[in-house]
C-alpha cells in the first residue's frame, strides 16, 4: 500500500503519458518527455491556418534516497516552433519535489497547483477544454502556479475509498505591464498600464474517491492591488467537482462549479469580473479500440462590479470532439466548438480544429 501511494502521487504530477528514459540505474533516473501537437484550425470570424496545441518538452530527474524518500526535479518548456518566435522556448514548469511514502509530497517552484487537482476534472479533451481555469492562472494558482510551495498527502481505506488533501502557498507576484497604444480621443500615442500586484496567496484542496466516483473541493484566495489603485481587493475562488470513471477508458462524466471574485476575464478585453460563476461539464465515452467521443459545455457569467444590476455572459460554449490512438504514442483529434454567447449583440465565433499529437 505504501508503494502504491508513492507511485500514484508522483504519476499524477506527470504532464505526459510517455517518456524516454535516458538513464536509470542505482535509484537514479533521467527522462525526457512531452509532446508535439499540430493542427489545422479555423473559425467563423478568422482565417484557416496551421496551429500548435500546447506543444512542450520536459526533463525529469529522480533520485531514490532510501528509507522511502524520493527527490525529483522537472523543467518543462513550451515549444514555439510555428511562427519563428524570438523565444523558441518559454517556461511552463520548473520545480523540485520530495516524496516520502508515509509523509506525503512537498514541491517548490512553478507547478500544477493543488487547486487544479480538483478543478482539472473537466480539462481533458485535446482540442477544446476548460478555458476559464487559465485566466491569469500563474498568479492566481488555478492551473500552473508560479512560485508556489505545495504539500499533498493521500490516505487509502481499502474498499472504503481514498482521501487526498493538498495545501499551497504563493509569495508576492507582480503581473503589471505597460504598452504604447493609439488613443483616438487625443489623436496621440499614450502609455497604457495593466495588471496587478498580488500579495501572498493560499489554497486548500480536498478530494474523496470511492467506487469510481471522485468528489472534490478547493479554495484559492489572496489579496491584490490593481494598477492605478491604492486599495486592496480579494481574488478568491471556491470550486467543487464531481467525476465518474477514467477519461479515455469507457464512460467518463465530470462537472465543476466555481464561485469566484476577481478571478475571471470579462467580455471586454482587459476587464476582470468582480463577481462570477463558472461552470464546466464533460461527458466522454471511449470504445475498446480507443475511439473517444466527448461533449463539453462551459459558461462564465458575472458582474464587472458587484453593484451592477445585470450580469454579463463572458463565455458560453459547447464542443463536440473525437480522439483516436493511431499508435500508443500518437493521437489524432478533431473538434468543433459552438459559440453560444451573443451577449451585447456580439457576433458568435464557432471554431474547429483537426490535428495530431505525438508523445515523446
Amino acid at each position: 500500500m505504501k508503494k502504491t501511494i508513492l507511485a500514484t502521487v508522483i504519476a499524477t504530477l506527470s504532464t505526459s503519458t510517455f517518456a524516454v528514459s535516458l538513464y536509470d540505474q542505482d535509484g537514479t533516473s533521467f527522462d525526457i518527455g512531452g509532446h508535439v501537437s499540430v493542427n489545422v484550425n479555423g473559425s467563423e470570424q478568422g482565417d484557416t491556418d496551421v496551429g500548435a496545441n500546447s506543444p512542450r518538452i520536459n526533463f525529469t530527474a529522480k533520485q531514490d534516497l532510501g528509507n522511502g524518500v524520493v527527490v525529483d526535479a522537472r523543467g518543462e518548456w513550451a515549444i514555439n516552433y510555428l511562427n519563428g518566435a524570438d523565444n523558441t522556448f518559454t517556461t511552463r514548469l520548473g520545480y523540485v519535489g520530495i516524496t516520502h511514502e508515509l509523509g506525503g509530497r512537498a514541491v517548490i517552484g512553478t507547478q500544477w497547483a493543488p487547486y487544479y487537482d480538483v478543478a482539472g476534472a473537466t480539462d481533458m479533451p485535446i482540442a477544446f477544454a476548460n478555458d476559464f481555469l487559465y485566466d491569469n492562472h500563474g498568479a492566481l494558482g488555478t492551473g500552473r502556479a508560479d512560485k508556489m510551495i505545495s504539500y499533498r498527502k493521500g490516505f487509502e481505506f481499502g474498499s472504503a475509498g481514498e482521501f487526498n488533501f493538498g495545501l499551497g502557498w504563493q509569495g508576492s507576484n507582480d503581473t503589471t505591464s505597460s504598452a504604447l497604444k493609439w488613443d483616438e480621443n487625443s489623436s496621440d500615442v499614450i502609455l497604457v498600464e495593466s495588471g496587478a500586484k498580488y500579495d501572498n496567496r493560499i489554497q486548500v484542496a480536498l478530494d474523496y474517491s470511492v467506487a469510481g466516483v471522485k468528489l472534490g473541493y478547493a479554495l484559492s484566495t489572496g489579496d491584490f492591488t490593481a494598477v492605478n489603485s491604492s486599495s486592496k481587493q480579494t481574488a478568491e475562488s471556491n470550486v467543487v467537482s464531481i467525476a465518474y470513471g477514467s477519461y479515455g477508458n469507457g464512460l467518463y462524466l465530470a462537472g465543476i462549479y466555481a464561485a469566484n471574485e476577481n478571478m475571471n476575464a470579462g467580455l471586454t478585453s482587459g476587464v476582470t469580473l468582480e463577481e462570477s460563476d463558472a461552470y464546466e461539464l464533460l461527458a466522454a465515452y471511449a470504445l475498446a479500440n480507443s475511439l473517444n467521443f466527448s461533449i463539453n459545455y462551459e459558461m462564465v457569467e458575472g458582474k464587472v462590479n458587484k453593484s451592477d444590476a445585470m450580469t454579463e455572459t463572458a463565455r458560453e460554449e459547447v464542443a463536440l470532439q473525437v480522439e483516436y490512438n493511431f499508435a500508443p504514442n500518437f493521437v489524432g483529434y478533431a473538434g468543433y466548438q459552438f459559440d453560444l454567447n451573443d451577449a451585447n449583440a456580439r457576433d458568435t465565433d464557432d471554431k474547429w480544429a483537426i490535428g495530431g499529437r505525438y508523445y515523446l
